[in-house]
């Protein structure tokens, strides 16, 4: 299962670390967030370097739609009515700076990564007023927003929220670019964080700062991601000969479908679940049913799937890492918007390592809790917490996460084993896929 990015283009392999080295900066990730971050600070003309345990961009950033939006769902509403006005307005602005960030990097650098500017829908098939109340919230933040019925989707809605001037690319072919010149260390995974070093399975590497941007951190404490996260995974199937579309869409009901354009193809997604929770209908089953119905003529041509962290305010985790540990920072928690959220991330934490002001940093802080936006989900995450790691304790062990020994399910969707606590995954013969677990499971 490949992404339509993956097989569009290719990464160059880089060297695994050799020795033991001393620099201004480490960046734990070669992901979006990772990279990006490591190219302004270089920017900043700091001595940085990308410690990646796998290849180059081969986790969450491969797989993502790649659109490029401050249109998270509906969002704006429901923090300004739990974090404020001014909290929320800052979350906007961060976004809209990305966007045009995103914009003048690959301007000024000629970057062929077939960037488009377009416009963002959130759409609805049975809400109005929904909708309404999020074009209002948007327009009170700033953001160019309108409310309209009229899209070329092939099937009605009831209303729809629009965001003007924003952006879609191919995500491979930016980072090709931005990590040609960036000095990144492949296969050469970290272990530990103690104080100043990064002990890897290759060496160590002593840095001033340290970045965590490997998606889920791995350092359980200080830090407590684990308690403060979970993760979903969603589905995506490449379509030809299905109709053009004006924009990016997505559905308001979180069990909708998300819907872009990448030259010839459609790409539908959808069909989500909380990792480790697989329905009793298969997701891509559910996706290609939708294709039928949608696009009659269409034909896949490609399909993949992707893993989201989710926080318990909708808000990324952004800045110190704990408040204990002064030289350590963390990007992490995107709730499905990595692209935008991991420049807003690299441009807060190139301005924190510099020792400037960021007037939007605040409101990402990972120290933050917002009681209104978070108790629930906080309860939600913990029963589901309790449950797995009970569920473990009557598992063998080759049915364990090896992060804190919760039981593993089946995907069949994609033969693998899944965490549904913190959402690591494994093979079908245990190996490691996805974090924040360290290692593989034995068979026997």
């Amino acid at each position: 299962m490949k992404s339509i990015w993956s097989e569009s283009c290719s990464l160059p392999e880089k060297p695994a670390m050799q020795e033991d080295s001393v620099v201004e900066v480490a960046v734990i990730g070669a992901g979006m967030a990772g990279l990006l971050t490591a190219f302004l600070l270089k920017q900043e003309g700091l001595n940085v370097v990308v410690l990646e345990g796998a290849e180059t961009a081969s986790g969450a950033t491969k797989n993502t739609t790649a659109k490029i939006t401050s249109q998270h769902s509906l969002i704006y509403d429901k923090l300004i009515q739990s974090i404020g006005e001014e909290q929320a307005r800052k979350y906007a602005d961060a976004n809209q700076q990305a966007i045009e960030m995103y914009r003048s990097i690959i301007t000024q650098n000629q970057i062929d990564c077939d960037f488009e500017t377009k416009s963002a829908f959130i759409y609805s098939i049975d809400q109005t007023e929904t909708i309404r109340a999020e074009v209002d919230a948007a327009k009170r933040l700033g953001i160019d927003a309108e409310f309209t019925t009229k899209t070329n989707l092939p099937f009605s809605i009831q209303a729809a929220v629009k965001f003007s001037n924003q952006a879609q690319f191919n995500p491979l072919k930016f980072l090709k670019y931005i990590s040609s010149d960036l000095n990144i260390y492949e296969h050469t995974m970290a272990l530990l964080v103690r104080d100043n070093t990064i002990i890897t399975n290759r060496g160590r590497i002593t840095a001033d700062r340290i970045v965590i941007a490997t998606h889920f951190p791995f350092i359980n404490v200080p830090g407590w991601y684990f308690a403060r996260m979970h993760q979903q995974r969603s589905y995506v199937i490449a379509l030809k000969n299905a109709a053009q579309l004006d924009g990016m869409y997505i559905d308001a009901d979180e069990n909708g479908y998300s819907l872009r354009n990448y030259g010839e193809y459609v790409l539908l997604g959808g069909a989500g679940h909380r990792t480790g929770k697989h329905p009793e209908e298969g997701s891509y089953e559910n996706l290609r049913k939708a294709a039928k119905s949608f696009f009659p003529n269409s034909e896949e041509t490609a399909h993949w799937s992707a893993q989201d962290c989710m926080t318990l305010d909708g808000i990324p985790y952004i800045g110190l890492y704990s408040a204990s540990r002064p030289s350590l920072y963390v990007a992490t928690g995107f709730n499905k918007w990595g692209m935008t959220s991991s420049l807003a991330s690299a441009m807060i934490l190139t301005d924190f390592i510099c020792g400037r002001p960021n007037k939007n940093a605040e409101v990402f802080s990972p120290q933050r809790f917002h009681a209104a936006a978070s108790t629930k989900n906080l309860l939600i995450d913990g029963a589901q917490s309790v449950a797995g790691l009970t569920a473990g304790v009557f598992s063998p062990p080759n049915r364990k996460c090896t992060h804190l020994g919760c039981r593993l399910n089946w995907n069949p969707d994609e033969e693998t084993w899944d965490c549904p606590c913190h959402g690591s995954r494994y093979t079908s013969d245990g190996q490691l896929i996805d974090n924040p677990a360290m290692r593989g499971i034995k068979h026997e």
